[in-house]
């Protein structure tokens, strides 16, 4: 607003300069000698007073699209990122899932190889060699093809691991931060 006060303030000197300036006998044609040089003088005030604020409309919507841009790209670094966290949350869930069932299946196998070399060991003591053998063997074949089968899912698992791409180098680069 205090654009347009040298404007207004140029208008009423001028026009005061123009009114002392003026004869005093302003009669028929005469007001014609003040009111055209105030009526020129009042428009082109007025084409100004157009320009300025035309100029601040502009500038106003200018900074209204900068600040929605901004905003607009801040919500789209948040949603990625929470996409991210929700992604990571959800493998780490199902990473311990995996890790319980795990452990679960692993007791089970434990108890029943160990429970099956307790009868080999009671059948091989109570004079059935034979069948405490072959009963001792079958437990250690047992635990020896599940130590290779853990073997085999870790190392795939850690190769899948490997292969996917790695998200959190992307989202935390100094450059996609918005201040």
């Amino acid at each position: 607003m205090l654009k347009f006060l040298p404007g207004l303030l140029l208008l009423e000197i001028i026009t005061v300069s123009l009114m002392l300036l003026a004869p005093e006998q302003l009669a028929g044609w005469g007001w014609l000698r003040v009111a055209v040089p105030l009526g020129i003088i009042a428009s082109l005030i007025a084409l100004w007073f157009s320009a300025l604020s035309n100029q601040q409309r502009k500038d106003e919507l200018m900074r209204l699209q900068e600040n929605h841009a901004r905003e607009r790209e801040k919500i789209k670094v948040d949603a990625e990122r929470a996409k991210h966290q929700v992604t990571k949350e959800a493998q780490k869930q199902i990473q311990q899932e995996i890790k319980r069932t795990t452990a679960q299946a692993n007791f089970k196998v434990g108890l029943a190889v160990a429970g099956a070399a307790s009868l080999g060991g009671l059948l091989l003591l109570t004079q059935f060699v034979t069948i405490g053998i072959l009963l001792l063997g079958t437990a250690g074949g047992t635990l020896g093809g599940y130590l290779l089968r853990l073997k085999q899912e870790r190392s795939n698992q850690n190769t899948r691991l490997a292969k996917s791409p790695n998200l959190t180098a992307r989202l935390m680069k100094p450059e996609n931060k918005i201040n």
